[in-house]
């Protein structure tokens, strides 16, 4: 039975959950450090001007192999969501 996507964020591997991965478009940087995204993606991800996005590295082997983009607001509730009922056990714990 396949699993329907439901309302939350789109965690990928990382969170235990299989997601495919797709390449959306090739940016360049510039002499600043400065990249741009385009205007299609910034439209499919709905990132308007303001928006905050966590930057994710990836390391294989000791490098710096990708990185991962995240709507600020997006990530604050994934660490909640992870980090809450670990805290929950920890703080639950303390009081044997």
């Amino acid at each position: 039975m396949v699993k329907k996507p439901g309302k939350g964020s789109c965690s990928g591997p990382a969170l235990g959950e299989m997601s495919c991965c797709q390449v959306e478009a090739l940016i360049g940087v510039d002499e600043r450090g400065q990249m741009v995204l385009p205007k299609e993606v910034r439209d499919k991800a709905d990132i308007h001007t303001g928006d905050k996005l966590a930057l994710v590295s990836w390391k294989k082997d000791g490098k710096v192999c990708c990185f991962t983009l995240i709507k600020a607001d997006e990530f604050g509730d994934m660490v909640k969501g992870l980090l809450g009922p670990m805290m929950k056990e920890v703080m639950g714990s303390d009081k044997t």
